[in-house]
């Protein structure tokens, strides 16, 4: 399992965006490759309490392999501090998304930023991913929407410039599958997944318990069985909720350490994201083909 040369990548941090009515800046950071033109982008959300320096065992392959990867820095970052009771705290959720859709508006700005990235992004192709509450962002760009107190499905807050997405160990539905404290803290977690119609691939771990559902690892699926389109399940073997530690390297809280699940991880989502982007680009295909012929794999993928 190899993917092509990477190249090397630039790193411009923090940018600062313009984001009326957000009260702190938006800080972003940009991963380009050096060389290549005509450059698809892709927006990553970190998990919660995490910022723009997370995530570099995915972002920096997934740059270095041809895209540029915008990492914004949520409300709920730790590096923000943003106290419980600040009022901006109960829509944290919807922030996030029309901050994603702030750096894509922003697109001219992001380009002059990156040295050498001037006239090189393909503005046509853009791609949305996110871990965990990065996941929920991403989902409601491709257009899940959460379910007001009464079950009817809320606004619309999807993108249409998002042509696919990836969500890596999402939450499953909400009401009776949360535990007491998750329906009590997190009313945002009653997602309906009916909406979510742009092209996904759900990325989940076998072994990943959450403490927010009564429900086992299986939670996580939820987004692929119960969307017309997640087309495509990625399940890692023996993986919890950090995956094998895509957070970053060697960060304390990965509880499922493993250098290879990573790598399997990146090179299939890679795969992915190629050939939703190109019908013609045969990368995931070919993924799907290696993982069946290999002996001892890591995962398994499922479609629909």
């Amino acid at each position: 399992m190899t993917d092509r040369s990477p190249a090397p990548i630039v790193s411009v941090k923090p940018l600062v965006l313009d984001a009326p009515g957000r009260g702190t800046d938006l800080h972003v950071r940009v991963s380009a490759p050096v060389v290549g033109d005509a450059l698809p982008i892709l927006v990553f959300s970190h998990g919660f309490g995490w910022s723009l320096d997370g995530y570099a065992p995915l972002t920096d392959h997934w740059a270095a392999h041809g895209f540029v990867v915008i990492q914004p820095t949520y409300l709920d970052s730790r590096r923000l501090a943003i106290p419980a009771d600040d009022p901006r705290t109960p829509t944290i959720w919807r922030q996030r998304v029309q901050d994603v859709k702030h750096a894509i508006d922003q697109l001219d700005r992001v380009e002059a930023a990156v040295p050498g990235l001037q006239g090189r992004l393909d503005r046509s192709r853009i791609v949305a991913a996110g871990h965990s509450f990065g996941s929920q962002t991403t989902a409601v760009l491709l257009g899940a929407r959460v379910l007001d107190a009464d079950g009817t499905p809320g606004e619309d807050l999807s993108d249409p410039r998002v042509q696919a997405g990836v969500l890596l160990a999402p939450a499953g539905t909400g009401g009776d599958d949360l535990t007491p404290f998750a329906a009590e803290h997190f009313p945002f977690m009653n997602p309906s997944f009916e909406t979510l119609t742009t092209r996904a691939l759900v990325v989940v771990g076998d072994h990943d318990d959450s403490p927010l559902t009564v429900r086992g690892p299986d939670w996580m699926t939820d987004p692929y069985t119960l969307s017309p389109g997640a087309d495509a399940l990625l399940t890692l073997f023996d993986g919890e909720h950090s995956l094998g530690g895509i957070s970053g390297y060697e960060v304390a809280e990965t509880t499922d350490e493993s250098p290879e699940r990573v790598a399997f991880l990146r090179h299939h989502v890679l795969a992915y994201l190629r050939s939703a982007l190109d019908p013609e680009d045969a990368s995931w295909p070919d993924a799907r083909s290696a993982l069946t012929a290999n002996p001892s794999p890591l995962g398994r993928i499922d479609t629909q």
